[in-house]
């Protein structure tokens, strides 16, 4: 019965895109459909750099940055959830990643160090943050002058166009909506990917992507 259990559990999973996301096996797959290479090029991170994950969970993108800004960079992982936190720590150990701070963040606050970032990325993550206005400010605060902000949403297809609350709703943003939040907080846009591919391969959900800067 228990191995009936955690076999329905998987099936439900993978069915509603629980496990894709986020559990380690499907990291792989995701450098590919996500092109996490691609993005980390555009922020230019490299050794030494001191970044943040802003909506971690289990540290998909932790671990890829940590392993990018070695020896003596620093990853600063955050996430609203200990549970997540805690599954990154054991993911960072297994790698043998030491370079990684978890963050127990709030919803309105990351809680990040100030002016000392050179990156910050959030990842399908800025649609869940009702208090967006004021975490784009902690993110500002977080970061050194010239210091770059990269946002990554998918647009789901059958809510493009329509309000923000209504595409929020479904989990899904539009970049309007934030190229203007960033503008509004002070950053300086700088690139932006109208089209980064399919999320998770499901051609009705559209990446986009904007990177700003804090100014110097």
């Amino acid at each position: 019965m228990r191995k009936l259990t955690i076999i329905l559990s998987l099936f439900i999973g993978s069915v509603f895109g629980l496990y894709a996301q986020y559990a380690e096996p499907d990291w792989e797959d995701r450098d590919q459909w996500m092109q996490t290479d691609t993005l980390l090029t555009l922020m230019g991170i490299g050794a030494g750099d001191k970044v943040a994950d802003i909506g971690c969970h289990e540290g998909y993108l932790s671990t890829r940055l940590a392993q990018k800004v070695l020896p003596q960079g620093r990853v600063y992982a955050v996430d609203v959830r200990s549970d997540r936190l805690e599954t990154l720590r054991t993911n960072a150990h297994n790698q043998g990643l030491r370079n990684i701070i978890t963050i127990l963040g709030d919803y309105d606050d990351p809680k990040l160090p100030e002016r000392e970032l050179d990156a910050i990325f959030i990842i399908d993550t800025y649609h869940e943050m009702e208090a967006h206005e004021k975490m784009l400010q902690h993110v500002r605060r977080a970061l050194k002058p010239g210091g770059k902000v990269m946002i990554l949403e998918k647009l789901k297809s059958w809510v493009s166009g329509k309000t923000r609350k209504e595409q929020v709703s479904a989990h899904s943003l539009g970049p309007e909506y934030v190229r203007e939040e960033l503008i509004q907080a002070g950053f300086i846009i700088i690139s932006e990917i109208a089209d980064h591919g399919d999320w998770e391969r499901e051609k009705d959900k559209q990446m986009w992507v904007i990177l700003a800067q804090k100014p110097n």
